[in-house]
């Protein structure tokens, strides 16, 4: 009896350390980044997240394309500039069929390292290379299975 008291009290602290573990992992993660500036005035873009840390970020908004004032080109065009006014990266998302008086979301992850603010234009055509997106953030679970795969190499 005092052995499955043990093996228990083990247990309930093995599964405390984890869930303790992944609430510090998410505090941490989300406290990294910082507030990203835009440098343009585009009404018909509208960005309700943009956040980077020191090597990637997000940008998360809605684009329209208003009836009294459609969009008119193909392509949205991010370029991503660093502090001191360096283009770090761009990357063109395709509008081509959006259709008047619709809305359509907009989720972007990028990988570049110390932006600072980024600037939005239309453009017909793709000038230059582009940066890869990031597939998405870390879910839940894939930070869970992350923290109990490093907990076993460790152990």
């Amino acid at each position: 009896m005092n052995r499955l008291k043990t093996i228990l009290l083990y247990s309930v602290g093995l599964v405390a350390f984890i869930i303790f573990s992944n609430f510090i992992i998410n505090v941490n993660l989300e406290s990294s980044y910082q507030k990203l500036g835009r440098k343009d005035n585009l009404r018909q873009i509208t960005i309700y997240q943009a956040e980077a840390t020191i090597v990637n970020g997000r940008i998360k908004g809605t684009i329209e394309n208003p009836e009294e004032k459609p969009l008119d080109a193909k392509y949205l065009r991010f370029d991503f500039y660093s502090p001191r006014d360096v283009l770090m990266g761009t990357k063109y998302i395709d509008i081509s069929n959006l259709e008047v008086n619709q809305k359509k979301q907009l989720e972007m992850y990028f990988k570049l390292e110390n932006v600072d603010y980024f600037n939005i234009s239309l453009v017909n055509e793709k000038e230059e290379s582009e940066i890869e997106l990031l597939p998405k953030d870390l879910t839940q679970q894939e930070i869970l299975v992350a923290t109990i795969f490093t907990l076993l190499i460790f152990w």
